[in-house]
């Protein structure tokens, strides 16, 4: 049995498809059994991550895991804090206790202590207590998911963040799905590696080609003043600003070398997505 978090979310949709396909017995453990709707073959835990005890229900009998939740954003107060950091940490001691024989934790390009996104510090401290955990275990730092920002740029009509220009190696879900089967078969086990796409484009790349209205643009400045000023009223909000930021200053260029390494992983480009 694979336990998959965030399972009911872009990746963790195509990873628990691809799974299912390939015969595994699969558990998605989601806060709303409604958003776990078109999962088939998988079995369906409702429970909160932020709850131990639902946490421990969820990892009885389950040989693997895969951590694909994320609290950038998403209803009920949810934060990079309570999910990346708190709920990992929980969930590596339930794995720990429970006997899990492997665990695959998805975390993001760049991840540090230091970074200026929250998201990212808060993967990394995921990252430190998985490694110090002493479960086999390995880390899949993706680059920002093409299918979010074609849903954030076409059917949100979101306006450009910054000036777009900065190159970005955004991959597909399918490559990170794929990436995260051959860690469950222990391809990658004590690793920590870096997937992108196979292109490096802007923000403003992709909204040029998904966009159903005329593109508008906030510019750096406005971005960088609203990540400090709408902090303490809308947090979510200010986490994006940052995020913006960071991705028109920050190398957002991911290394080819698990794909030299693993020549058979799908390369998935961005027409590739928009003609699916």
């Amino acid at each position: 049995m694979i336990l998959v978090t965030g399972g009911t979310g872009k990746l963790g949709r195509r990873l628990v498809a691809d799974l299912v396909a390939r015969g595994e017995r699969v558990r998605v453990l989601t806060r709303d059994a409604r958003r776990a709707e078109g999962l088939s073959g998988a079995e369906i835990v409702v429970g909160d991550l932020r709850d131990a005890a639902a946490i421990e229900s969820a990892v009885r009998g389950v040989d693997a895991i895969v951590s694909a939740a994320h609290g950038f954003q998403g209803p009920g107060g949810v934060t990079p804090e309570a999910i990346d950091r708190d709920a990992n940490r929980t969930l590596v001691r339930a794995a720990r206790d429970a006997g899990v024989k492997r665990f695959v934790l998805v975390s993001m390009h760049g991840a540090s202590a230091d970074h200026p996104m929250s998201l990212a510090r808060a993967k990394f401290a995921a990252e430190e207590d998985l490694a110090k955990s002493g479960l086999p275990h390995a880390i899949l730092r993706a680059a920002a998911f093409l299918e979010t920002w074609i849903l954030i740029f076409g059917e949100r009509g979101a306006p450009v963040f910054g000036p777009g220009t900065n190159p970005i190696s955004f991959v597909s879900v399918r490559d990170v799905a794929s990436l995260a089967m051959l860690a469950l078969d222990g391809a990658l086990d004590g690793e920590t590696v870096d997937i992108g796409g196979p292109q490096a484009i802007g923000l403003l790349a992709v909204a040029e080609r998904v966009a159903k209205k005329p593109i508008k643009h906030v510019p750096l400045p406005a971005l960088r003043a609203m990540s400090i000023v709408a902090r303490p009223f809308a947090p979510e909000f200010a986490r994006l600003a940052r995020a913006a930021v960071a991705m028109n200053t920050m190398n957002m260029v991911v290394s080819t070398a698990v794909r030299t390494r693993f020549p058979a992983l799908p390369a998935t480009t961005l027409d590739d997505v928009l003609a699916s």
